[in-house]
């Protein structure tokens, strides 16, 4: 799987969660907007890519 599909998939799953993560920064007084949200967004990429790299390197150790 190559980098652009990791990331496709990465932000299929912070979409999935981007309603509850909306209540939670509302509930909080933080409004939330695409220009506020996009930084954030790289960062989860950048995060759920090095987990990813983690879990793969983790996973070939056990083989």
């Amino acid at each position: 799987m190559n980098s652009q599909d990791n990331t496709f998939q990465f932000m299929q799953i912070a979409m999935k969660y981007l309603p509850e993560a909306k209540e939670q920064l509302d509930k909080a007084g933080v409004e939330l907007s695409m220009e506020l949200i996009e930084p954030f967004m790289n960062l989860f990429t950048k995060v759920m890519e090095e987990a990813y790299e983690l879990g793969l390197a983790e996973g070939r150790k056990e083989i």
